[in-house]
């Protein structure tokens, strides 16, 4: 992981004092290295680091017996230390962009837990890098046990002093954060052993070159404080220790003959000189230093010169994970997003349980979350999915700012010329591998050993290719494939997390990596003939006028086709991959067709109920991400981290890109879609974040229907963000049964303004909703005509906020307040303040509690509206006298509304009885099962006596069709059909 920039030449010139980045610009892990720290510390408060009390120290926080007194006595030296610790902890105890949205009280010192660091040898340092691929375990023979930080320089097993510890990991162990926390715990006092601590960024050191200078002007440049002690450092012995983290960016060479011995701290050499003089313990020979580098770069020090290895091992134990879990999670989220409330103590419990059930139950979360890197990632994923999302944030953000706070400055390999990305090469290899399981017949995500070489080594020629597959096979491999623990498939590998493998297999088409045969071939023929192109037909056209050769004009204007050719392979293969990833997006066929949202969650917290049988067939892969992942990497902001990675995505290739997506998209976009699928489709467009492109895809959008789908935080911001901005309107907007909540109608808002007609029934919405709904209504731009409320606890203190926007609202005309929870209250509210509204249409009001009295009052305020004409009352608590009444007057010639209150009008079937079944058989097992049966059996005796009242043969059939329907109804409830 890298620390910082590297430094410009110019760092050794005069204007050492650059200045401070704003605390909202991205600064990587550990800050500002390079950057050369002035004695005046930025006036930011001074945060007072204290250890979480469920995280123990990473060292001792007492001073060993017998300590020797302090060297720094004097007042200036001590002066000088602890200016230098107050600078150290400011720039170490920033956090980037990435760690800021895990809320204001987040750091290190509350969420860090030490890896396990275990103790080796060289010898194990010589095994065969096959042995070393993807092993996490420790050898059965190794007998040394696991160290901590505090361990890091005690004496050797024979009784030696350890003067230098090299602690080495693959990408992701937390090397960078393991060594930042050493240096706050130094900054803080907690670490007595050291009086003074340098730390030293490798990549910087190599940025300077050749570039001579003095151990004494690296550390005075960089640390300005030290000024006054550098005089004393000489003699501070084992109690002055450097840090020399990521030694895999220094070109290091031992042979005298390459690099002289100095022992000079003010001789001016070359900086790996220096480098190579401290760690030969010629040049300061007591000084204590620490140096963290990945396992390739190992044998750049003679083991003769190192002390103890340590290999840091990342999160073995589950317990340390769980751990992790509970520490990150259980922080307060930030207070941003669209008006949503951060999630509660007892929401993070519960994912915080889910999580470490799925960790016992030794899942393949397991296996990934042995890196600390990807227990991060796991962490963001979920605060993503549940918490709050800050605007502009994506999926597909996450992944590619994880990989940069991996990646970011990270090269293969220092010390071959071609200098070539870590990411890029990542994403050649471990894409091509991503994209082989994605896009084959057999969908597969377990690979063997084979794949994985196949991919590894395609068109590897020369000594230096294979050196550097080397390289990667043990930095890097690890870092994104796992073994499979899966039964029944030993000695597979898939990627750490399945997300991983789409991702990858998205980046390797957008980087234009994947190229057929006829591609690369046409490619160079194209390239060839547009470099000699204008040339040859220069020639051509003087030879055809003194040679009268008819071939001639044919090869002249065949030399202008060939690029137009190219042009046209490259378009069909590119639109072969948005169909492609077309027809992904929209399979139904996945598990239990849940949406890509809820099938993330699923895969981190685990599937509740049973799992499926080894030996049944297994199910066809899903591979849904892909498409939001090739969007989201076409996004400005992912191209403009990517390119930091060394993979720029060129602008008219994402143009291309971008238009052969959008000419697949049209034909799925305008037919309907499952809620489902149709939420797919909305965050892929969230994802790319491109509002001229959404909108033009969407245009032919007319109906959202998203009835069944949890609505989240975040999916409501997805659809606000994707459809708020629109301008044609939308003929009907369907939230049934989607667990909204207020904070969800906030976000929704700009879409609800854009609807004709708006479901929001099955919801729970109670009377705090009605506050915003009120708000809708008034809003001067609502244009909802149907708003459906029904079977929503609103009561009468919902309903009389709901009035306040009716009296104020000009476009409502159809208002459904079935089985609301009114009760006579809200009934009586509405009679009394109904006229204020002068367009409404349709009211229902059924199955609310309420008495003849309440229900007599709004039927005659009914019949007193301009507009109203229709009034649904039946399923109330009427009594046989108040359905006679309200059925009287609202059957008065005097033109009010009709009144319904049973499935008859007379002796006739009503006209409406349809839509009264229909209602009750779509509310059958929401309701009260006994309530519902006692009114069915009463609208069963009216049709009966109806039935025997009338001597007309028609309206005696039309009772025997509706009784037999409610007969069937009483059948579902278990009750008698008489």
């Amino acid at each position: 992981m890298r620390w910082s920039p590297p430094l410009s030449r110019t760092f050794w010139g005069p204007g050492l004092g650059r200045a401070l980045r704003p605390a909202d610009e991205h600064v990587p892990f550990l800050i500002h290295w390079s950057w050369a720290l002035k004695g005046d510390c930025p006036h930011v408060p001074h945060r007072a680091f204290t250890c979480h009390r469920h995280c123990k120290s990473s060292v001792g926080s007492g001073p060993p017996s017998g300590r020797p007194p302090q060297l720094f006595q004097s007042v200036s030296a001590a002066e000088a230390i602890q200016r230098h610790r107050r600078n150290l902890a400011e720039w170490f105890s920033r956090l980037p962009r990435e760690e800021r949205q895990f809320g204001p009280t987040f750091a290190l010192d509350t969420v860090h837990v030490d890896p396990v660091i275990r103790e080796s040898t060289p010898d194990e340092l010589l095994r065969p890098p096959a042995e070393l691929a993807l092993q996490h375990e420790p050898p059965p023979d190794s007998r040394l046990p696991a160290l901590a930080l505090s361990q890091l320089f005690d004496p050797d097993a024979c009784g030696r002093r350890v003067q230098t510890v090299v602690l080495y990991g693959t990408v992701g162990t937390g090397k960078s954060t393991l060594v930042r926390k050493m240096v706050l715990d130094w900054c803080h006092g907690r670490l007595p052993a050291f009086e003074l601590l340098v730390p030293f960024s490798c990549e910087d050191l190599s940025s300077l070159g050749p570039a001579p200078a003095s151990l004494w002007q690296l550390v005075a440049q960089r640390y300005t404080p030290l000024k006054p002690v550098l005089p004393l450092m000489a003699a501070a012995g084992s109690r002055l220790l450097f840090v020399l983290h990521g030694l895999e960016h220094l070109n290091l060479d031992f042979r005298m003959a390459s690099t002289g011995l100095c022992s000079d701290p003010e001789q001016r050499e070359a900086p790996a000189a220096i480098v190579v003089n401290l760690l030969r313990k010629y040049m300061l020979p007591e000084a204590s230093i620490l140096v963290t580098t990945r396992p390739s770069a190992i044998g750049r020090i003679p083991s003769k010169y190192v002390g103890r290895y340590g290999e840091i091992c990342g999160f073995s134990d589950t317990n340390l994970q769980k751990l992790y879990f509970q520490l990150r999670l259980n922080q307060p989220d930030c207070a941003h997003g669209a008006g949503g409330a951060s999630a509660t103590p007892a929401q993070r419990d519960k994912l915080v349980d889910m999580l470490s059930r799925n960790l016992e139950g030794h899942h393949q979360i397991a296996a990934a979350c042995f890196l600390p890197s990807y227990c991060w990632l796991v962490c963001a994923t979920l605060h993503f999915l549940h918490a709050p999302t800050p605007p502009g944030q994506t999926l597909t953000g996450i992944y590619t700012s994880f990989l940069r706070l991996n990646f970011s400055g990270e090269m293969l390999d220092s010390t071959n010329p071609s200098k070539l990305s870590l990411m890029a090469y990542a994403a050649r290899t471990m894409g091509k591998l991503a994209y082989e399981g994605v896009s084959s017949r057999s969908r597969k995500t377990c690979f063997t050993e084979e794949d994985v070489r196949g991919c590894l080594e395609a068109g590897v020629r020369t000594e230096e290719e294979f050196q550097l597959v080397h390289v990667f096979r043990r930095d890097a491999l690890r870092f994104f494939l796992a073994p499979c623990v899966e039964p029944g498939r030993p000695g597979t590998f898939v990627f750490t997390v399945p997300a991983m493998q789409e991702y990858l297999a998205a980046l390797y088409i957008v980087l234009g990596l994947r190229k057929t045969t006829l591609q690369r071939v046409g490619k160079d023929v194209a390239e060839l003939v547009g470099r000699v192109g204008e040339d040859v037909s220069l020639v051509l056209g003087i030879v055809s006028k003194l040679l009268p050769l008819r071939v001639l004009p044919v090869l002249f204007n065949l030399l202008k086709v060939v690029p137009r050719v190219f042009g046209r392979v490259v378009g069909q293969s590119r639109e072969a991959v948005a169909q492609a990833m077309v027809l992904e997006m929209f399979r139904e066929e996945d598990y239990h067709n849940d949406d890509v949202l809820d099938q993330m969650g699923a895969s981190i917290l685990g599937v509740e109920g049973p799992r499926r049988h080894p030996d049944a067939l297994p199910e066809d892969e899903v591979f849904e991400l892909f498409p939001m992942f090739m969007g989201g990497l076409l996004s400005a902001h992912n191209r403009a981290m990517l390119a930091q990675l060394g993979c720029p995505i060129k602008n008219l290739d994402a143009l291309e890109n971008a238009q052969a997506i959008k000419k697949k998209l049209g034909k799925p976009g305008r037919r309907a879609l499952p809620a489902t699928e149709l939420l797919d489709h909305l965050f892929f467009h969230y994802e790319f974040q491109n509002q001229r492109f959404s909108a033009e895809v969407l245009s032919s959008l007319r109906q959202l229907s998203l009835k069944g789908v949890r609505m989240t935080p975040l999916k409501c911001t997805v659809v606000a963000a994707v459809l708020g901005s629109g301008t044609h309107p939308l003929e009907d907007v369907n939230l049934a049964s989607c667990q909204l909540d207020p904070a969800g109608l906030r976000t929704l808002t700009p879409v609800f303004l854009r609807a004709r007609k708006l479901g929001l029934q099955l919801n729970s919405l109670g009377p705090e909703a009605c506050r915003d709904l009120r708000d809708l209504l008034l809003h001067g731009q609502c244009q909802i005509a149907t708003l459906r409320l029904s079977n929503n606890p609103l009561t009468a203190a919902g309903v009389a906020l709901l009035l306040e926007g009716l009296a104020g609202n000009s476009s409502l005309t159809h208002l459904s307040l079935l089985h609301t929870g009114l009760g006579d209250e809200g009934l009586e509210l509405l009679a009394a303040q109904l006229g204020r509204n002068q367009r409404l249409r349709v009211l229902n009001v059924a199955y609310n509690g309420a008495g003849d009295t309440a229900a007599l009052a709004l039927a005659q305020a009914a019949q007193g509206h301009p507009s109203l004409e229709l009034l649904h009352l039946y399923f109330n608590e009427l009594s046989a006298e108040g359905r006679r009444a309200l059925r009287d007057l609202g059957g008065s010639a005097g033109g009010g509304a009709r009144v319904v209150v049973s499935l008859t009008e007379g002796t006739a079937v009503s006209e409406y009885w349809s839509v009264i079944l229909s209602e009750i058989q779509r509310n059958l097992h929401s309701w009260d099962r006994g309530r519902v049966r006692r009114h069915l059996q009463l609208l069963l005796q009216d049709l009966e006596d109806n039935r025997g009242a009338t001597l007309n043969p028609w309206r005696k059939a039309q009772l025997l069709r509706v009784e037999g329907e409610v007969r069937a109804l009483l059948e579902q409830l278990g009750g008698p059909a008489s």
